[in-house]
C-alpha cells in the first residue's frame, strides 16, 4: 500500500518491461480471497510495454484454497479513437493468436451468436483460445445445478458448449471481433511486418454513449464554424494557441502549442507539437483544418533518388501507407496524423513495427519472427540511404494527405495523383453513411408528427 501512496514519479514507477531488469520488482498486498474469504497475496507488477503505454499487471494467489487469478488493467491514456479487430480463424494456429484485452473491449464471434460485453470481464494477456477457455469454464461451472433446476436449459448450454470447443480446437472456422472503444486492445500480427490478410484493424470515433462508458466528455468538433469571418481565420493563422495537457509518456503537466498552417498547393492544417519538460518526451500531431474530400486519393511516389526522401508529407489520420517491393501496409491511424519528411515518415514506420512492437519482448518473441523484423528494419535503412528503389503509396479515403511536387506547378514525373469513389465501407468508417445533410429537417418534421 505504501507504494500507491508514495510521491515517486511516474516516470519511475512504471519501467520498461525487461527480464534483464534486477530493479524491477513486484508488490505484494495481503488481500481477501473471494472464493473462501480468507486472506490471500496479491502481486502487482507495474511495467512498461512499448504500443500498449503503461500497464499494471496483477496476480492472486491463496494459500488456503489454491485459488489464482490474474489480469492487466491499462495505466495509460485512453487513446483518441477506438479500434476494432476482425479476424478470419482457419485454423489452429490462428486460435494461438496473442490478444491483449483491456476492461472495456467487447468480444464477438458472429457465427455462433456470442458475445462478451464490455466490463464483464477483466482486462488479460492472453490467446484467443484462452479467452474461449475462459468462457467454457465459466459456462460449465453451474451446469450441475442448472441440470438439477431445468435439464432442457443445460441441454441447449452443453451443445453451446460443444460449439466453442469446436472453435477452440480449431476445427471450424469463425470470425473473432475485438471492439474495444479505449483504442488499448491488440491481436497479434504473427506476419508483421507484412499486412495480414485474414485481419483488418479499424479505428474509429467513439459515440457519445462509449464516451460515457469510458468516464470522459465527448470529443470537441474542431472544425471552423461557417460564421466566422475571413479576417478571423487569417488572425488565427497568425497565432499560436496553447492550451495545457498532460504527457503521453510519464503523465506529467505539459503544454501543447497548436497552430494553422496553409500548405503550398493544398488547405489548410492544424498542427500540434508536446514537450515535456519533465521526461524531455516530444510529440507532433496534425489534423486536417477542412472537410472530408468528396473523393479519396491515393498518391504513389517512386523513390529513385536520396534528395526524394526530402519532400514535405502531410499523413492525416485516415490516410494508410503501403510499399509494395517490401510487401508492407499499414492502415490508417496506426500512427496518428503526421507532418514530416518522407524520411522522418520511414523512421517513424520502422520504430513502430521493429523497435515498438510489443511482440519482440519476452518469451513471446521466437527467432523466426524477430529475424523477419529485423530484415524489414535493414530493408528501410537501405531505403533511407539510397540504395534501393521503392514505390510509396500514400491512400488516404478522407482525400487529406499530401506529398510534396517539388516540380509545382508543373506535373512530377515520379508521382502520380489519383482521385477515386470511397466504397460504402470506406464511407462507413467515415461516418458518412448515417449522416444527412439535406433535407434532414423535413424527416425530424415527419417523425415528430
Amino acid at each position: 500500500m505504501s507504494v500507491l501512496s508514495a510521491p515517486e514519479p511516474v516516470s519511475s514507477l512504471f519501467r520498461d518491461i525487461s527480464a534483464e531488469d534486477e530493479e524491477q520488482q513486484t508488490e505484494a498486498i495481503e488481500s481477501l480471497c473471494m472464493n473462501c474469504y480468507k486472506n490471500g497475496m496479491t502481486r502487482l507488477l507495474f511495467t512498461r510495454v512499448p504500443f500498449f503505454k503503461e500497464i499494471i499487471v496483477s496476480s492472486f494467489t491463496c494459500d488456503s484454497c489454491s485459488w489464482t487469478n490474474t489480469e492487466i488493467q491499462s495505466a495509460g491514456r485512453i487513446q483518441e479513437q477506438g479500434v476494432r479487430y476482425s479476424l478470419k480463424v482457419g485454423n489452429g494456429r490462428d486460435v494461438n493468436r496473442e490478444v491483449v484485452k483491456t476492461d472495456y473491449a467487447t468480444t464477438r464471434i458472429p457465427e455462433i451468436d456470442f458475445e462478451i460485453p464490455a466490463c464483464t470481464q477483466k482486462g488479460a494477456l492472453t490467446t484467443i483460445e484462452g479467452l474461449l477457455e475462459r468462457t467454457i469454464a465459466g459456462l460449465q461451472q453451474e451446469q450441475p445445478l442448472r441440470r438439477a433446476e431445468n435439464a432442457e436449459i443445460a441441454d441447449k448450454i452443453e451443445e453451446f458448449i460443444a460449439k466453442l470447443e469446436s472453435l477452440k480446437a480449431g476445427e471450424t472456422p469463425f470470425t473473432f471481433i475485438l471492439d474495444d472503444p479505449s483504442g488499448n486492445s491488440f491481436v497479434e500480427n504473427p506476419f508483421a511486418p507484412h499486412k495480414d490478410e485474414a485481419l483488418t484493424v479499424t479505428r474509429y470515433r467513439r459515440s457519445k454513449e462509449q464516451d460515457s462508458l469510458l468516464g470522459i466528455e465527448s470529443t470537441i468538433d474542431l472544425q471552423t464554424s461557417e460564421e466566422k469571418s475571413e479576417d478571423d481565420a487569417e488572425d488565427l493563422r497568425n497565432e499560436v494557441l496553447q492550451f495545457q495537457t498532460n504527457c503521453p509518456e510519464c503523465n506529467a503537466p505539459a503544454a501543447t502549442n497548436m497552430k494553422l498552417v496553409q500548405i503550398p498547393h493544398f488547405k489548410d492544417v492544424i498542427i500540434m507539437a508536446t514537450n515535456c519538460e519533465a521526461c524531455g518526451h516530444r510529440t507532433n500531431e496534425v489534423k486536417s483544418g477542412g472537410a472530408i474530400e468528396p473523393l479519396g486519393t491515393r498518391i504513389t511516389l517512386h523513390i529513385t533518388d536520396p534528395s526524394d526522401l526530402t519532400r514535405d508529407v502531410l499523413k492525416s489520420e485516415t490516410c494508410s501507407v503501403s510499399i509494395p517491393e517490401l510487401e508492407f501496409e499499414i492502415g490508417m491511424g496506426a500512427l496518428g496524423g503526421k507532418f514530416t519528411t518522407l524520411e522522418g515518415l520511414l523512421k517513424d514506420i520502422r520504430d513502430l513495427v521493429v523497435c515498438k512492437n510489443p511482440f519482440t519482448l519476452g518469451d513471446s518473441c521466437t527467432s523466426d519472427r524477430m529475424e523477419k523484423l529485423q530484415e524489414f528494419g535493414k530493408k528501410i535503412d537501405r531505403i533511407l540511404e539510397g540504395q534501393m528503389k521503392v514505390h510509396f503509396i500514400l491512400d488516404d479515403v478522407a482525400g487529406n494527405s499530401y506529398l510534396q511536387n517539388v516540380y509545382a506547378p508543373e506535373q512530377d514525373p515520379e508521382m502520380t495523383v489519383e482521385k477515386y469513389k470511397r466504397s460504402f465501407d470506406q464511407n462507413e468508417d467515415l461516418g458518412l453513411n448515417d449522416m444527412k445533410t439535406e433535407d434532414y429537417e423535413e424527416n425530424v418534421t415527419s417523425h415528430n408528427s
